[in-house]
């Protein structure tokens, strides 16, 4: 299996169900690479959707990847503090071109305060009606909210006090 090394620069690809290509996010740098994580930083990347359009990322992020879990989490750093959005998602893949996953709509945005929220079930339940997204899935992806709420409350992996911190400071070493 390939694996990015430390300091290597990647590019980051979410499809759809339907095996159509979602999301491009252009360069991430590479933190941390075994078989299981991967931990990227990335600051005013460039990110081109579907249909082309293209915006550019507002701040600082730490990017957790895991082979085990149908999640992944995006923690932005701003002014008012570290926000998390966590993709409902297949475990990463990743080959010379790209980390890749399916990005399954459901997405839990974290605050702060630590508070959290479900968002795009609607979206959610569109896409699994219009793609026919397997029972089995539906109940991977049920179970990965309640480890990922779970791993939220208990400030577990990325939602840990000093995550941050650490990846963010080997973030601003490496770039």
């Amino acid at each position: 299996m390939y694996l990015p090394k430390e300091k290597e620069i990647i590019q980051i690809k979410s499809y759809k169900h339907n095996g159509k290509l979602h999301r491009t996010w252009k360069k991430t740098v590479v933190l941390k690479s075994t078989e299981n994580i991967i931990i990227g930083g990335n600051d005013h990347t460039l990110v081109v959707e579907a249909d082309g359009r293209k915006w550019v990322t507002r701040e600082p992020s730490i990017c957790y990847f895991h082979s085990d879990y149908w999640f992944n989490v995006i923690s932005m750093i701003r002014e008012d503090g570290i926000y998390h959005y966590c993709n409902l998602g297949t475990p990463f893949a990743v080959d010379e071109q790209a980390l890749k996953y399916i990005d399954y709509d459901l997405d839990i945005k974290v605050f702060p305060d630590g508070r959290f929220h479900l968002l795009d079930e609607g979206e959610y339940e569109q896409h699994r009606r219009q793609m026919k997204y397997p029972d089995s899935i539906d109940r991977i992806l049920k179970t990965n909210v309640d480890v990922l709420s779970h791993w939220i409350l208990d400030k577990k992996g990325p939602f840990s006090p000093d995550y941050i911190d650490i990846w963010y400071e080997k973030y601003k070493e490496y770039r």
